[in-house]
């Protein structure tokens, strides 16, 4: 079962030869080219030498303040190379990866994600997690999911999937409730996808795993997965030992989205009334990773709860926050933490 694991962290790798180098403490963040603030910048490693490319190819954490972030797939860098650093191009053709074999999953412009990064104070869904959460922790979430907002719907939230390498696949535009955090679906349901909205054409959509990103940043997380992007984002508040990933629906839990995950821990978190079928889907997948689906709703919840049919989010928010994190104050607490841990 090993080999199979590594065999398919290689073929990641084949896929992706440059991504954002993992984060091995502050030492391996440094200081941004363009708003020169130090220890921000993230830079873009060859998973082949492990040598850094040009300092120029990175992402800036200070997304709101700088913005920075130079893709080396998005500017012909696979292409052409980089002298600077000596960085060779792939010596066969037939070793490139699908972005260089006019397969590559088409991208939404940077201008695009970056314009979607304000006007919070009239996005729902931040205005239903400011009312679970402290303004601290809500410019956390904003910052780690890269949360957006749209104004195709007064008040709706853009959900960007981004890769591992940084990529913007497309973003999942949809409205919620500011008060009770609840999808509005009447008189129809509120969601589409950026780059319908943005009417960019001939666009091949590629979805990813929501939170994709966070991947290369912590190497040595395990990974939980749900359905939706607003559950992945609220149980990262609550439980931060896991890197926090969102499916969209269970079809999407497929072996190419799921082939970043090779060779980590992964948990599925499925929602009530699910756990069969998530589990048949695990076992499928387990020449990926090992996927230990939790079946800790099932086993709680009350006959109200099944017919809500409820997910692990819905479950956390009973707790506050901060009540949630003390550990020892009530027993039912403690409980539902060692329960999921």
């Amino acid at each position: 079962m090993k080999k199979v694991h590594v065999r398919n962290k290689l073929k990641f790798h084949q896929m992706y030869r440059y991504c954002l180098e993992p984060y091995k403490g502050m030492s391996s963040r440094y200081r941004c080219p363009q708003c020169g603030k130090a220890k921000v910048f993230t830079r873009y490693i060859d998973t082949q030498t492990g040598e850094h490319l040009s300092i120029r190819y990175g992402k800036c954490e200070r997304v709101n303040k700088c913005g920075y972030w130079l893709n080396p797939y998005k500017d012909g860098f696979v292409n052409k190379g980089d002298t600077e650093i000596g960085i060779q191009k792939y010596p066969n053709k037939s070793r490139l990866p699908d972005l260089q074999q006019g397969l590559a999953p088409s991208t939404v412009p940077d201008e695009v994600f970056l314009k979607s990064r304000q006007s919070y104070d009239h996005n729902c869904f931040v205005e239903y997690l400011r009312t679970l959460f402290s303004n601290d922790v809500v410019r956390e979430l904003i910052a780690s999911y890269h949360i957006g907002t749209s104004k195709h719907w007064p008040g709706a939230t853009v959900f960007w999937q981004i890769d591992g390498l940084g990529q913007i696949r497309s973003g999942k535009i949809m409205l919620y409730c500011a008060r009770n955090g609840h999808r509005v679906k009447s008189p129809y349901n509120h969601i589409t996808w950026a780059h319908k909205v943005c009417k960019l054409e001939h666009f091949r959509l590629e979805q990813c795993l929501f939170g994709e990103h966070l991947l290369p940043l912590h190497p040595l997380k395990p990974v939980a997965i749900v359905e939706s992007e607003k559950t992945a984002i609220i149980a990262s508040a609550y439980l931060p030992d896991f890197i926090w990933l969102a499916v969209g629906s269970l079809n999407n839990l497929s072996e190419k989205r799921c082939l970043p995950l090779a060779g980590r821990k992964a948990f599925l978190f499925p929602d009530l009334g699910a756990y069969h079928a998530w589990a048949e889907k695990a076992a499928k997948l387990s020449d990926i990773c090992h996927f230990a689906v939790s079946d800790i709703l099932e086993r709680i919840a009350t006959e109200q709860d099944r017919k809500d049919g409820l997910d692990i989010a819905d479950y956390l928010i009973r707790y506050p926050l901060q009540q949630f994190q003390r550990k020892g104050e009530r027993a039912s607490v403690v409980k539902f933490r060692r329960s999921v841990n």
